[in-house]
C-alpha cells in the first residue's frame, strides 16, 4: 500500500471511530434501547461506507456492534450477552452492516470503472479522429504517435514496423521501450510489466503480424492497449494502401506517356525515311553514277529500309501495348514465314552467321501472319543486336504434342537468373541490355502478348552459360499435326 493510501485509510478509520463514539454518546444520553440504537448504528455504518473500502467499513461495523453490546445490552459495561434475542440483534447488525458495506463498495467500484471506460472511449475517439486527419501520403512516422502520447499522457510510445524494420518513437523512454517493442514482434506475444508500467502489443494487418507497439506509462493496459494497437495497425495499412495506389497511378500514367511518345516518334521518323528512300531511288534512276557512288546509294537504301522496318515495328508494338490483341487467324506455313524472315535478317546482319533448321515436316498453324512475324522478328532482332560479330544464330522449328516450337538461340552473355521473371515485363530492360544497345523494353513484352493471344507462350530456355535461347510456342492447327520423320534440313543464311 502506498503512503498516501495508508494515510487516507487511517483518516477514514479515525472518522468512523469518532462517528461511532458520537452516536454512542447521543443514544446513551437519550436513553434509547438496544433496538433503536442498533438502527442508528446501521445508518452510521452506511454513511461511513459511502467512501470507504470494504476493510475500513467492516472495522467500523465491528466497532458499532461492540459499542451496542457494551453500552446498551444487559449487563451493560461488559461484553457478556445473556439474552438470546440480544445475540440475534448484534448478529443482525453485524451481518446487515457488512452486506450493505459490500454492496456499496461494489457499486462504487462499478461506477468508477464505468467512468474510466467512458474516459478511455473518449480518448480513443479523439485519437482515431487525429489519425484520420493525418495525410496518408506523408507515411507513418512519429507524428502518427503524438496523438496517443498526448491524449493518454504517456511517457513514451513506440512502433516497430515489420515492412521497413524501422522504429518510430514519440516521447522519452526510461526503460528501453524500443527494444521491448522489437522483442514483442519477434516473439509474437503481448507482454505487460506493471512495475515499469510498460505494455507491448503485436500489430496484426489482415491476419499477419505487421509489427508491434509499446506503451510506457499507460494506465489500464488491458483495457486500452488492444484498441490502440488496432487503430495504429489500421493507420499503417491505410498509409501503405495509399502509397501503393499512388505508385500504381504514377506507373500507369508514366506507361501511357511512354507509349504515346513512342507512337509519336515512330510517326515522325517515318516521314523523313520515306523522303530518303525516294531521293536514293531518284539518284539511282539517273544512271550516271560511278560504281562507288552506286554502292553508297545502295547502302543508303538498305539502311533506310532497315530503319523504316524498325520504325514500323516500334509503332506496331506501341499500339499493341495499349490495345487488346485480337489476331485474325488464317492457315500459315510457319516454315515459310520463318525462312523468309531469316533470309531478310541474314542480308541485314551480314556479320552474323544466321542458320535455319526445321526438324521433320512441322504442321501449319492458324495464326495472324503479321503478328507472328512481328513476334518472331523481335526475337531475331534481339539475337542479332545482343550477340558479337561473326557468332552463330540458330533458328529451329519443330512440332510435338500439338505444339509448334520456334527457337532462336545466340551466343552471348546469359541473362542473369534474377532477371528471368522480369524480362517479359513492360518497359523492363536487363542490366546487360541497357549497357549493350538502346531499346524501349517493349519487344519481349509484346512478343509474349502475341503468343498468349494465339494460345501459346514465349519462354526463356536455360541452355548453358554462353547461350541465350528463346522459345515461341504456338498450337498446331487441328488435325494438321505432322509426324516428325527424323530428317533435318539446314539452310545457311549467313556467311
Amino acid at each position: 500500500m502506498s503512503k498516501g493510501r495508508a494515510i487516507r485509510s487511517a483518516f477514514l478509520l479515525a472518522r468512523g471511530a469518532i462517528l461511532i463514539a458520537a452516536v454512542t454518546a447521543i443514544c446513551y444520553r437519550a436513553g434509547l434501547n438496544s433496538a433503536g440504537t442498533a438502527l442508528v448504528f446501521l445508518i452510521a455504518v452506511v454513511l461511513q461506507s459511502l467512501d470507504c473500502s470494504l476493510l475500513e467499513s467492516a472495522i467500523v461495523s465491528v466497532l458499532a456492534v461492540a459499542s451496542l453490546d457494551y453500552f446498551f445490552i444487559e449487563p451493560i459495561f461488559s461484553f457478556t450477552v445473556t439474552d438470546p434475542l440480544d445475540i440475534v440483534t448484534l448478529a443482525s447488525l453485524l451481518v446487515t452492516s457488512l452486506v450493505i458495506t459490500r454492496i456499496q463498495t461494489r457499486s462504487r467500484a462499478e461506477a468508477a470503472e464505468a467512468k474510466r471506460q467512458r474516459e478511455n472511449m473518449k480518448r480513443l475517439y479523439n485519437v482515431s479522429c487525429e489519425l484520420l486527419g493525418l495525410d496518408p501520403g506523408s507515411g507513418f512516422g512519429p507524428a502518427s504517435l503524438r496523438p496517443i502520447l498526448m491524449e493518454f499522457e504517456l511517457r513514451a510510445v513506440c512502433v516497430f514496423e515489420a515492412t521497413t524494420l524501422e522504429y518510430y518513437l514519440a516521447g522519452v523512454s526510461e526503460h528501453g521501450l524500443d527494444t521491448r517493442t522489437r522483442d514483442a514482434y519477434i516473439s509474437g506475444r503481448d507482454a505487460d510489466d506493471p512495475e515499469l508500467q510498460i505494455a507491448t502489443r503485436c500489430l496484426w494487418v489482415r491476419g499477419t503480424p505487421g509489427g508491434a507497439i509499446g506503451f510506457e506509462g499507460l494506465r489500464d493496459p488491458q483495457l486500452t492497449a488492444p484498441p490502440l494497437a488496432a487503430l495504429v495497425a489500421a493507420h499503417i495499412e491505410r498509409c501503405r494502401a495509399f502509397r501503393a495506389a499512388t505508385n500504381a497511378a504514377a506507373h500507369a500514367e508514366a506507361e501511357m506517356l511512354r507509349s504515346a511518345i513512342l507512337d509519336a516518334l515512330a510517326h515522325e521518323i517515318k516521314t523523313p525515311l520515306a523522303a530518303i528512300l525516294t531521293a536514293a531511288g531518284g539518284i539511282r534512276a539517273t544512271g550516271t553514277m560511278q560504281p562507288q557512288q552506286a554502292e553508297l546509294t545502295e547502302l543508303i537504301e538498305s539502311e533506310a529500309s532497315r530503319l523504316a522496318d524498325l520504325t514500323s515495328r516500334l509503332l506496331r508494338m506501341a499500339r499493341l501495348d495499349r490495345e487488346e490483341i485480337k489476331p485474325r487467324l488464317d492457315q500459315v506455313s510457319a516454315v515459310e514465314l520463318v525462312e523468309r524472315t531469316a533470309s531478310r535478317y541474314a542480308n541485314l546482319w551480314q556479320d552474323r552467321r544466321i542458320s535455319f533448321r526445321a526438324e521433320g515436316e512441322p504442321a501449319e498453324i492458324r495464326a495472324d501472319p503479321e503478328l507472328i512475324l512481328l513476334a518472331f522478328s523481335q526475337l531475331l532482332e534481339n539475337a542479332c543486336r545482343y550477340s558479337q560479330p561473326d557468332t552463330a544464330i540458330l533458328i529451329g522449328i519443330s512440332a510435338a504434342g500439338g505444339t509448334l516450337a520456334i527457337t532462336v538461340s545466340n551466343e552471348g552473355t546469359p541473362i542473369p537468373a534474377s532477371e528471368h521473371a522480369r524480362i517479359f515485363d513492360r518497359f523492363y530492360r536487363g542490366t546487360e541490355a541497357r549497357n549493350s544497345a538502346p531499346g524501349s523494353g517493349l519487344g519481349l513484352y509484346v512478343a509474349r502478348k502475341i503468343a498468349v493471344a494465339h494460345g501459346g507462350d514465349l519462354d526463356l530456355i536455360d541452355a548453358g552459360p554462353d547461350t541465350v535461347v528463346f522459345r515461341l510456342s504456338l498450337p498446331i492447327a487441328a488435325n494438321e499435326e505432322s509426324v516428325v520423320t527424323g530428317t533435318a534440313q539446314a539452310v545457311d543464311r549467313g556467311r
